[in-house]
């Protein structure tokens, strides 16, 4: 089976860039692991333990792409606010959404919703879908790469974009390079149920062991559920998953000093092993890296997938400008225009919630005092609050067409 273009990995990032170039004449390929098939949404079911805190330059994206009616036909959490504190000191930091002038900071929202609402404009769109198809091996073949699939299928294709994942298996077949550290934390997801309304605010508290963030959920307009990040040294978090709900409720809000009142009920625990990689390069001659292949970041300010959506629009773009100029789509220096306009931001990101994340982790006096008059300092600056509000939306920087306004 050949195509002009490949995309390996249906997820959020891979179907994102699918959409975007739906329209450019390519043969493009969308080809992943899983069934590709969309589940009726219930109402009523219990919370997906994963979620992204979308930004208005990911909603602008989704809504570009028609994706995001589905994503609100079924569950979405706007959030208007950000409280942010010092769990060992009195720090604290208080964003808002009205300081720019904007109606929210972003939406909470199930990463499954977000991939059903996609798969469905995929379904309804002329690319290519080829479900269960599990990348075994991948070589170039003279001008094209030649992959194989686990159930002996081939694939050919002059450009393959790899968006399949933290654990890239197209980034692994074809030695691309990554810089990488464990964490040595572990993050504790679940969605829980407490006695007060959220207030449609993203709540982050710093703990001696790690950032605990409560993130607003809606479900029949109850404001009670909040998706819980709990990142915690492996050994707590051990400890914290062997608990029944019971004791994990209480534990959980003692940690989070009973900020929502209490912590009535959890949901199924899921314990996520927390580690960074930055691939080395984006692209290499006809293959391009994007969402999760390329970076991934702590969870502290959920905007991972928020930076996969930017590398979808970005390559979009170059790769449709590319195509009026009538350049070659696999050629590297094409690919390298994205690479150029990503990396930069990516890095910056992912350095600023690094050093964010150790100082918030650091013992030493000098360092808790530093932290805490830090928090007190911009809170009474309006100007810098603001830069860091602008930031949360994502509509800083280099924006591709499709996530302006």
């Amino acid at each position: 089976m050949r195509a002009d273009l490949l995309i390996v990995g249906a997820g959020m990032v891979g179907s994102a860039l699918a959409l975007a170039l739906q329209h450019s004449g390519l043969n493009i390929l969308l080809a992943d692991g899983s069934p590709l098939s969309v589940k009726p949404f219930d109402a009523e079911a219990a919370f997906e333990p994963r979620v992204s805190a979308l930004s208005v330059a990911s909603q602008r994206i989704l809504e570009r792409l028609g994706a995001w009616d589905g994503i609100c036909a079924r569950r979405v959490c706007p959030y208007g606010q950000m409280e942010v504190w010092d769990g060992s000191g009195t720090g604290r930091i208080h964003f808002s959404a009205a300081s720019v002038h904007a109606e929210v900071l972003g939406h909470i929202v199930e990463n499954r919703v977000v991939q059903d609402a996609l798969l469905e404009c995929l379904h309804d769109s002329e690319i290519g879908l080829l479900a269960n198809a599990r990348l075994e091996q991948m070589r170039r073949s003279g001008d094209d790469w030649l992959l194989t699939l686990a159930d002996g299928r081939t694939l050919r294709a002059p450009l393959v974009i790899a968006a399949d994942g933290a654990n890239s298996a197209a980034r692994r077949l074809t030695g691309c390079e990554t810089r990488e550290w464990d964490y040595l934390h572990h993050a504790i997801v679940t969605s829980v149920r407490c006695s007060q309304a959220h207030q449609a605010t993203a709540w982050q508290r710093f703990t001696d062991d790690g950032p605990l963030a409560f993130l607003p959920l809606q479900r029949d307009g109850e404001q009670g559920w909040c998706s819980i990040v709990w990142s915690t040294t492996p050994e707590q978090a051990e400890r914290l998953m062997t608990l029944t709900d019971e004791a994990f409720c209480a534990e959980l809000e003692r940690a989070f000093e009973g900020r929502l009142g209490q912590v009535l009920s959890a949901d199924p625990r899921l314990c996520v092993p927390l580690r960074q990689r930055h691939a080395k390069r984006y692209v290499a001659e006809g293959l391009a890296l994007i969402g999760d292949a390329a970076h991934t970041i702590h969870p502290l300010a959920g905007q991972g997938v928020n930076l996969g959506f930017l590398d979808a629009a970005v390559l979009a773009e170059e790769l449709l400008n590319a195509l009026d100029r009538g350049e070659r789509l696999a050629d590297v220096r094409v690919l390298s225009r994205f690479e150029r306009r990503r990396m930069p931001h990516n890095l910056a990101l992912m350095a600023a919630m690094e050093g964010f994340e150790r100082l918030f982790q650091a013992d030493p006096l000098p360092l808790r005092w530093l932290r805490n008059t830090g928090l007190k300092w911009v809170e009474q600056l309006p100007e810098a609050k603001a830069l860091f509000v602008r930031q949360a939306l994502g509509l800083s920087g280099d924006l591709p067409e499709l996530a302006r306004p």
